[in-house]
């Protein structure tokens, strides 16, 4: 298994093919609603791009996850097997102190190198980043908790009296109802 994708070995002997099975840390992945991590399999085809000093990598990852769901906070398992396409380029030397560089759509899939050797690991564990939605949840319908007691509204109802929504909202409502009223009038 060769866990180092080089640059060099490409350029003597062509397209490589690099496959690694990782076992990846919470830490690793240091996101607060990722409870586990399963091991990470990567499979990608690197060769010379189109630029000079390019390479582009297309492949897959495949790995197991256990969320915590942002409205229940309950953990649930999530399974992804997403494909990439990745370009290397080398890192632009910076002329100006804080320079901002923009980059436009193209350069989404860019990622710049200044050592002429990416780890696979380093991949997989960016494309289960990549991965992780901007909100964890359970299932789309997921009643969350109920604010007052704390009890999960998808296993329990509560004896509290909780309001179904959120009273900030009450000024809006108070609004609708009284437009309703005029309706019928």
């Amino acid at each position: 298994m060769n866990d180092i994708i080089r640059f060099d070995e490409i350029d003597e002997h062509g397209p490589q093919t690099y496959r690694g099975t990782f076992e990846i840390s919470l830490s690793e992945i240091d996101r607060m609603e990722v409870s586990k991590v399963g091991p990470a399999a990567i499979e990608a085809k690197v060769g010379k791009g189109t630029e000079a000093a390019e390479y582009v990598a297309d492949g897959s990852a495949s790995f197991a996850i256990d969320f915590i769901c942002a409205r229940c906070l309950e953990p649930y398992p999530f399974a992804a097997s997403s494909s990439f396409h990745v370009r290397f380029v080398p890192r632009p030397e910076i002329v100006v102190e804080n320079e901002e560089i923009e980059i436009d759509e193209s350069g989404l899939d860019v990622e710049f190198y200044g050592v002429r050797e990416i780890a696979l690991r380093d991949l997989a564990i960016e494309q289960i980043q990549l991965s992780i939605p901007m909100k964890t949840l359970c299932d789309e319908s997921c009643l969350g908790l109920c604010p007052r007691c704390g009890a999960n509204w998808n296993r329990e109802t509560c004896e509290c009296g909780a309001p179904a929504g959120d009273e900030r909202w009450g000024a809006l409502r108070d609004i609708r109802e009284q437009m309703a009223k005029k309706k019928d009038l």
